[in-house]
């Protein structure tokens, strides 16, 4: 994990040492927490829009208050992936400094309006929080403070474009668009390198625009955050694949280095009979078509328009795109007029499901049921061709695997079969090899996944990097972004012959 470096500035503020602040630190610790409003279910249904209701400016002080200002190091900052100084930050929202707190996210953040809204702050920052624990984990809402302060800032000035130095003559391309990719264009435009990003989709954003659903992260500062980078001089070449539609070693011989930010965005194979009916979604295919304005997505998926799931789904999986997928689905049921009926199966139990508990919240409130220890057998066609039935399994917790958690295991004679207008398969994500195949010299490992230094991303070609995740699998954009970060500052040395 990265450690914090105290940002660069005059102001008092952001020099003084936590500790000596003459505060009540017993008496904040008192405070109630500021509660998060959410759209109310029924009316969240009927768009795709974010759920989550932005604090109002006397809230947020208030909340911002609660933090006890923690001496360095503070546990918020050293679970954030990026290092965020969130003490300083929450310091200067209490103090209404709203501009002022949101430069102290861009500081070490690139993307903290996305950050704000896509990382698990439970698991990060809010989980280290000294003022969580207990039955009633009362810690400070830090990701909801980021994103009115973003907001906030966004509706005031815009996104700052920021200094970019001096040309140095010297060329990068960036292979993939998404968060770890978007990472290193930046830091390298703005150090003044000539920047070019390939991406494969018809847009760059990577997950954040063709994965993360958009009542999660509104696409519009997507394509802001995009335009941003364009206006400082980031060239993007889209609907081109490296390995397909232009060779990896071309790009060596024509920019200076190359850094490859691909994601692992291939669905993970499903070995189940009928998995090709009709019907039968990938998770990857779905959420793109269920989620993305038509004129970002690829064409042929276009063309196809938003799919009619029918009335009875099945989401097949227990992670966060699991229930990417059922709350996607509910909101089609919705705008298709039919009763819900959207059904998680997953597996193991709940205890065990790897997904956000805020997340499975929000499914259940909007309508989703869940049927746990249940597995898919086979999906069963009618004469069409299309999907009618599912048959699925019971099964029973046995010894714990290699993850720690407890095996699911068949309960034999435990079948049963349901009717089913649509499947959806969210069984994970593996790298894409096309670029492992295509070059040789390139080290991989375990399924395509590229072998780079963690702390430079220096691959095994001279002049190529790579990170987030095509490095170290699936992961979050906190981290993607934290390597592309890493690479950046690599990169950037090796141009400027310095070690």
């Amino acid at each position: 994990m990265p450690q914090h470096t105290p940002p660069d500035s005059a102001d008092p503020l952001l020099a003084v040492d936590r500790s000596e602040l003459d505060i009540d630190r017993k008496a904040r610790a008192k405070r109630p927490m500021q509660p998060v409003v959410k759209e109310e279910a029924q009316k969240r249904l009927t768009n795709f829009n974010e759920i989550y209701l932005l604090y109002e400016t006397e809230i947020a002080c208030i909340e911002a208050g609660r933090c006890i200002q923690c001496p360095d190091p503070a546990p918020c900052q050293l679970a954030c992936p990026l290092g965020n100084d969130i003490p300083t930050a929450l310091r200067l929202t209490e103090q209404g400094r709203f501009i002022e707190a949101a430069n102290v996210f861009r500081k070490t953040s690139p993307m903290p309006e996305i950050c704000s809204r896509v990382c698990p702050q439970e698991r990060l920052c809010e989980g280290s929080c000294t003022q969580g624990g207990g039955p009633n984990d009362q810690h400070v809402r830090i990701g909801k403070i980021e994103k009115f302060l973003l907001e906030y800032q966004y509706a005031m000035e815009g996104i700052p474009l920021g200094e970019v130095a001096p040309d140095t003559g010297k060329r990068v391309a960036i292979v993939g668009g998404g968060p770890s990719g978007l990472a290193v264009a930046e830091i390298l435009r703005r150090k003044g390198h000539a920047v070019t990003v390939y991406d494969a989709n018809p847009f760059p954003g990577g997950l954040l625009i063709y994965g993360i659903p958009a009542f999660k992260l509104e696409k519009s500062r997507v394509v802001e955050k995009v335009e941003q980078l364009k206006k400082i001089g980031i060239t993007f070449i889209p609907n081109t694949k490296v390995g397909v539609d232009i060779m990896l070693d071309d790009l060596r011989k024509q920019y200076e280095a190359v850094f490859i930010g691909v994601g692992a965005n291939v669905d993970a194979t499903a070995r189940f009979d009928g998995a090709d009916l009709e019907g039968v979604y990938q998770a990857g295919e779905f959420l793109i078509r269920a989620n993305v304005p038509l004129e970002l997505q690829p064409p042929a998926l276009a063309a196809q328009g938003k799919p009619d799931i029918g009335r009875r789904v099945y989401v097949v999986g227990g992670g966060d795109t699991a229930m990417d997928c059922v709350r996607s689905s509910l909101r089609l049921q919705m705008a298709h007029g039919y009763d819900l009926a959207v059904t998680c199966a997953y597996r193991r139990t709940e205890a065990e499901m790897p997904g956000c508990r805020a997340e499975r919240e929000n499914a259940r409130e909007e309508g989703a049921q869940f049927e746990w220890l249940t597995a898919p057998v086979r999906f069963i066609g009618d004469e069409h061709g299309k999907l009618s039935a599912i048959e699925f399994v019971k099964m029973e917790l046995g010894a714990p695997d290699e993850s720690g958690r407890r095996r699911p295991i068949k309960i034999e004679g435990s079948e049963y079969t349901v009717p089913a207008d649509t499947a959806i398969l969210a069984l994970g994500y593996w790298p894409d090899d096309t670029l492992g195949k295509t070059v040789p010299d390139l080290e991989t490992h375990d399924w395509g996944l590229i072998t780079a230094d963690p702390e430079t991303g220096r691959t095994s070609l001279t002049n190529v990097w790579a990170g987030g995740d095509a490095v170290h699998g699936p992961d979050l954009v906190s981290t993607a972004i934290r390597a592309g970060l890493h690479a950046a500052q690599s990169i950037h040395l090796y141009l400027m012959n310095e070690t």
